[in-house]
């Protein structure tokens, strides 16, 4: 699959010392969902900034579509559209006004039946005529995304797209973003709802500290990375993990209900049976078991911590 952009050696410090980008290198393919995931102040917004030409970059090059994004950077923008995380509106134009416009920044002409189906598919097309200080903050979230697909982009950054929207504008960005894909759109996002890069995205990258510390396809990170719980119902409660099961570093549960265990499904021995078998010769008995495969979200944390303490997770 062709990379769409590339991002390379990209470095930003501001005034003052600090630095929020480290020698970053990344390649986005053409069509994908790549989730971004970080912390606060992990330096997503610096990077997608200098993507968007909004940041101007200490070191390094970001190429969109072959474009270098600072010698070629009418085409190199125009291929990129951009929804902030913040609510930028022109706040007494007109919704269909500021859509048009946004269209003729780039030089499209202009395309009534596009702009329109647009706004049909983001709920705006009963509020076109409304002044943007008029809507809502969720009908203000759907003109940004408006604006942004206006110039029909390749490419789509969506930061924070759904922080403090409601439930139904967060289903309906979902399903916009399902029906771009498949128009052959690539869609970087940055999320603080881990289920939902755990729901679309094809590959994740993690950022912490300016530095790009994993990037990896979805199901092969959580295959990898993952960890399983068991957990057994007991039929008598315990009021402490007995000595002898001190080896598994199990740990109790529901009032002493449920002895949980963590291991690693993709190790060699994940001890489980001789857990089982301990368990038996004891004389412990349980009702039920499950397991549970850890989240995204444990695998995200898990990395983090495992970076600021320099690999003791």
């Amino acid at each position: 699959m062709d990379n769409i952009l590339d991002i390379r050696g990209l470095g930003k410090r501001y005034a003052g010392g600090h630095r929020a980008l480290d020698d970053v290198n990344l390649q986005i393919r053409k069509g994908e969902i790549f989730a971004l995931l970080g912390p606060n102040g992990a330096g997503k917004s610096s990077l997608i900034g200098i993507c968007c030409g909004i940041v101007t970059p200490s070191e390094g090059q970001v190429l969109v579509g072959g474009h270098d994004h600072q010698k070629q950077f009418r085409a190199a923008r125009s291929m990129i559209g951009l929804v902030p995380q913040e609510l930028l509106t022109d706040a007494f134009e007109r919704v269909v006004v500021t859509v048009n416009f946004s269209r003729g920044l780039f030089g499209k002409p202009k395309d009534p039946a596009y702009i329109e189906q647009l706004l049909k598919d983001l709920s705006l097309w009963d509020k076109r005529h409304a002044k943007m200080m008029e809507l809502s903050g969720g009908m203000k979230r759907r003109a940004m995304i408006a604006k942004a697909l206006s110039h029909e982009p390749d490419i789509l950054f969506l930061d924070e797209p759904t922080a403090g929207v409601d439930v139904e504008l967060r289903r309906d960005m979902w399903n916009m973003v399902h029906r771009l894909r498949e128009r052959g759109v690539t869609i970087i996002l940055t999320t603080h709802y881990i289920e939902e890069a755990e729901e679309m995205a094809d590959r994740v990258g993690v950022i912490t500290g300016g530095k790009l510390i994993l990037v990896e396809e979805k199901q092969a990170l959580m295959q990898k990375l993952g960890r399983k719980t068991l957990t057994l119902n007991l039929a008598e409660p315990l009021e402490r993990v007995p000595d002898a099961l001190a080896p598994w570093n199990v740990r109790l549960g529901a009032g002493g209900y449920e002895l949980i265990y963590d291991f690693d499904s993709q190790a060699e021995a994940t001890g489980v049976p001789s857990l089982l078998r301990q368990m038996s010769d004891m004389g412990m008995a349980f009702k039920d078991l499950h397991t549970s495969q850890s989240s995204l979200e444990d695998i995200f944390v898990g990395l983090v911590h495992q970076d600021r303490h320099g690999g003791d997770a």
